[in-house]
């Protein structure tokens, strides 16, 4: 009997991965694939379904062949996802009738203000735990039923999309709902997707059939909601697809979800922060979907099959490795690893703030109409205050949420478990321990994203038999404690406030 391991598919904002893990948790295969980020208008975002299917059979393959490992090796596939993104397809030929609309995207900002101007939003955030924002599904998917030019690919038959909806030709779902359909042609999302959608109510476990209706989303679209570790599977792979094998297909979390199972945060309090495009700040709330007062979303953490649904308050941060990416894309610096060289060649910022708004503000401001701002610049502003800003302003916003999540709780941070791209860089960790005047934890498996998936797919085939054991695989590689002074680390965060101000309300013309 050759060795077995469980297989995670990461569909990310700017690529695919895959990855493979053994019982400790340790990675032995890995494969990645970047796909386009389209712009259409400023402020408009999409992505091409069918490109990332496509990605994601190429990785999955080659990450196996790289690996010297067969398909039949793997006992089961999880799934996570760049959260929100949402995909509109056609029943019968299982193609895409317009390009994803990404998380990032703000063309619905007009419809979230309707919300606003009618009320709503009160409403809204009493059946799902989410602020009316463009980030979520629910908007998305009216705006491609209303408005989308139908791609040339799909079937030739009449009727526009809303028609097409109504007549149950239509499906709709999160990326993780694509993949899954793809995988095994069954039309499946898990509690943790679907609690993003806007749709769904997260105390009930049912679509809403009022949401549904204000945002005239026919029933027959959305997909059937199941635990995001599930002993039933979601169904299996084709063994005359392209894997040539027949694996369950068991788990599914959004990514944010996914680092927070990833990262072991299984208890009541436990918390995590995703460094990725965005930042992600997730808490553990048990049980108890604890409302929000500081501009936080309550959200469902996880479900285990046959257990209740496990919540989390939320911080969402729009742009943090983004900003990075930024600083690239201006020539600023020739790599991500160039920030931390850049950042400590001065002592600070002097004087200088960066508010990378770029879609947006999320937790705790919400401000759709924000835009990214660079204030406190003199003749002597060189590129290094510039960088040392961007890392600064990632450890901001991080405050930002940590602060809105201990008022909230009512549970003081004492050690912060982080993952995701950025922090391999030890010059941010530090920052960040400064800032919040807290203990950074760092694992030695960063991918925790895809980690989760892998641990909530094998727990639902028995590769795992319980989250005692997950535990036991979590290590650390180092931690990062304050160095800095507090009243510093207050005194410039305060002034970080002035700035976030100048940012706000900006794109106030379409």
């Amino acid at each position: 009997m050759p060795d077995t391991y469980v297989g995670a598919i990461d569909q990310g904002t700017t690529g695919t991965r895959f990855m493979v893990f053994d019982h400790a948790g340790q990675v032995v295969a890995n494969a990645y694939e970047k796909h386009e980020q389209i712009y259409p208008e400023p402020g408009w975002v999409e992505h091409d379904p069918t490109e990332i299917w496509e990605n994601t059979t190429t990785v999955v393959t080659r990450g196996l062949a790289d690996a010297g490992l067969e398909a039949s090796q793997l006992e089961a596939i999880g799934i996570t996802n760049q959260r929100e993104t949402t995909v509109v397809w056609d029943a019968d030929t299982g193609r895409p009738v317009h390009n994803a609309l990404v998380w990032q995207d703000r063309r619905t900002t007009d419809r979230v203000e309707e919300l606003q101007a009618a009320d709503k939003v009160e409403w809204i955030r009493g059946k799902t735990g989410l602020e009316a924002d463009a980030y979520f599904s629910a908007t998305k998917t009216e705006w491609i039923l209303d408005n989308a030019e139908p791609l040339k690919l799909q079937s030739s038959r009449g009727g526009g999309l809303r028609e097409r909806a109504e007549a149950g030709e239509l499906l709709m779902g999160t990326i993780d709902s694509w993949l899954i359909y793809n995988l095994t042609g069954n039309h499946i999302t898990d509690v943790t997707n679907a609690s993003r959608t806007m749709l769904y109510d997260i105390r009930e476990l049912e679509w809403d059939d009022e949401l549904l209706a204000e945002f005239d989303v026919p029933e027959s679209m959305v997909p059937e909601v199941r635990p995001s570790s599930d002993e039933e599977y979601y169904g299996y792979t084709d063994p005359d697809g392209f894997l040539g094998a027949e694996v369950p297909v068991a788990g599914a979390l959004g990514d944010q979800q996914a680092a927070m199972f990833g990262q072991t945060c299984f208890d009541e309090g436990d918390a995590k922060n995703t460094y990725g495009t965005g930042s992600f700040y997730l808490m553990n709330t048990g049980t108890e979907a604890v409302e929000s007062d500081h501009g936080l979303l309550t959200t469902i953490g996880f479900q285990l099959s046959d257990e209740p649904v496990r919540y989390a308050l939320e911080g969402s941060i729009f742009v943090t490795g983004a900003a990075i990416e930024w600083l690239e894309d201006v020539d600023l610096i020739n790599n991500a690893a160039q920030t931390a060289e850049l950042a400590r060649s001065v002592d600070s910022t002097d004087g200088v703030y960066m508010v990378p708004a770029f879609t947006g503000l999320g937790a705790p401001h919400w401000d759709g109409r924000a835009r990214g701002t660079i204030v406190g610049m003199t003749r002597g502003t060189r590129k290094e205050h510039i960088v040392r800003a961007t890392l600064e302003a990632i450890a901001y916003q991080t405050r930002d949420v940590a602060e809105a999540m201990e008022a909230d709780s009512g549970v003081e941070t004492t050690s912060l478990r982080v993952d995701g791209g950025a922090v391999k860089n030890d010059f941010l960790c530090q920052l960040q321990s400064d800032i919040i005047q807290t203990e950074i934890a760092r694992p030695e498996v960063d991918e925790t994203t895809a980690l989760g998936s892998a641990y909530a797919a094998g727990l639902a085939v028995g590769y795992w038999d319980s989250v005692d054991d997950l535990r036991q695989n979590w290590q650390v590689d180092r931690e990062f404690t304050p160095e800095m002074d507090a009243a510093d680390a207050d005194a410039m965060y305060d002034r970080w406030g002035d700035a976030v101000e100048r940012s706000r309300n900006w794109a106030t013309e379409d």
